[in-house]
């Protein structure tokens, strides 16, 4: 597989003892999200769970946070094994406990805010300061480390994450794209961004459809179709014409 101007070779499988450590990674930042978006105290519920101990607003979405978080945990095992340049950008609205969790769990998201500490007081303060007053907001925000791009926009996804990838070659970039966003007009016509790379001097996106079923009040259109007519779509979109129509 070429990226740019990089040779990327194919990995093998899992091992067991991989398997089980990301598998026990992704269960932690799964644990993280929920965290964030329930609780207010108890952050290792090491005593019977309290109402008082839960929020009384609740903010984020847990559909859309375990695929984020999954996601996160392969590019993570892909960036290490192969010394990858990658950024991660979350289209999906209010996925920001995912990241958050992430970040939180690698040892970033502490490097940048000392009084997030690694320690059970730590993850006390990074659950009540999610979408609470004071806090940060429910989505991926300038304050998340790392973060390019604001989530919940809903529909710049891929085009922050071509706009990263243009001459610079040995970036990818991996888009997670909500399948609600996806049905927006500025998404919709972004499929069609890859028409402007150029594959010598710019980087790869690589668009991820996340397909958790719903958007914020309904069922998904791209989730209700056949998989024939999605992938048709897909490609479609993807077609790179060689020459332009004359006629």
């Amino acid at each position: 597989m070429m990226v740019g101007t990089t040779k990327i070779p194919q990995l093998k499988p899992l091992s067991n003892s991989e398997l089980h450590k990301m598998n026990a990674y992704w269960r932690a930042t799964n644990y993280l999200s929920v965290g964030q978006i329930y609780l207010l105290d108890n952050p290792l519920l090491k005593e019977p769970l309290k109402l008082e101990q839960v929020k009384p607003r609740l903010l984020g979405h847990w559909g859309t946070t375990p695929g984020l978080n999954f996601i996160y945990v392969h590019l993570n095992r892909i960036i290490k094994a192969q010394d990858l340049n990658v950024i991660y950008i979350a289209g999906p609205g209010h996925g920001g406990p995912g990241l958050v969790a992430n970040t939180y769990l690698e040892g970033t998201y502490s490097e940048y805010y000392p009084n997030i500490s690694q320690d059970a007081e730590g993850i006390k303060r990074l659950f009540k300061q999610f979408s609470f007053p004071g806090g940060i907001p429910s989505h991926v925000a300038p304050e998340t480390p790392g973060s390019i791009h604001e989530g919940g926009e809903l529909g710049y996804a891929l085009v922050h994450a071509y706009g990263a990838v243009f001459d610079n070659p040995d970036l990818i970039v991996a888009a997670v794209v909500g399948d609600g966003e996806a049905e927006t007009g500025p998404l919709a016509a972004s499929w069609h961004s890859n028409k402007f790379i150029n594959p010598v001097r710019d980087g790869a996106v690589l668009p991820i459809l996340h397909l958790n079923g719903y958007k914020i009040a309904n069922p998904t259109v791209l989730s209700r179709i056949p998989r024939e007519e999605l992938e048709s779509l897909m490609v479609g979109s993807k077609v790179r014409t060689q020459k332009p129509c004359t006629s």
